[in-house]
């Protein structure tokens, strides 16, 4: 028997599983402000397996004109970029092309988006089925995930402004 097979530099949604999206709020290292930030990413629940999501994922990152390792893009500076965020009522929604999400966001992360006009959006490649709703995720988990450096260099970044419907 033979998994179904796709055409190179193609994907499904069912090869990327599950996709999650999380955030916090933290001081910015060089003006110590707080800045808010997103991380999404996959549980590596999908139909083939962790690997082939992880490639479909740099796929539809790339389709979007976020390149996963490449440099930080700015939403504000890249017309056309598929890419929101949608700040009301105490929750974001970030829509691309293959993914939207909601997140009811903490009270520090809206102070820290507001203040800033915009948040600062992580898409990581590399499946983190410990990061599965319904499980805690503490803040010494996110940061051993979020702050790895091969997890970094392999995410695509990208700074969205934050936009409502007021």
């Amino acid at each position: 028997m033979t998994s179904p097979q796709t055409a190179p530099g193609t994907f499904t949604q069912a090869q990327l599983g599950t996709l999650i999206l999380i955030g916090w709020s933290g001081e910015h290292p060089h003006d110590g402000h707080d800045v808010a930030f997103l991380l999404a990413y996959s549980l590596g629940d999908g139909s083939e397996g962790p690997a082939v999501g992880e490639a479909a994922m740099r796929i539809a990152l790339d389709r979007c004109g976020l390149p996963a390792g490449g440099g930080t893009v700015r939403a504000d500076e890249t017309p056309g970029l598929p890419v929101k965020l949608l700040v009301q009522a105490g929750q974001a929604v970030l829509t691309l092309p293959h993914f939207k999400a909601q997140y009811p966001v903490p009270p520090q992360w809206l102070a820290a988006a507001t203040a800033q006009g915009e948040v600062h959006a992580m898409f990581a490649t590399r499946p983190w089925p410990q990061g599965a709703p319904g499980l805690p995720v503490g803040e010494e988990e996110l940061r051993l995930f979020a702050g790895d450096p091969e997890v970094i260099a392999s995410s695509a970044h990208c700074v969205l402004p934050v936009r409502s419907l007021g």
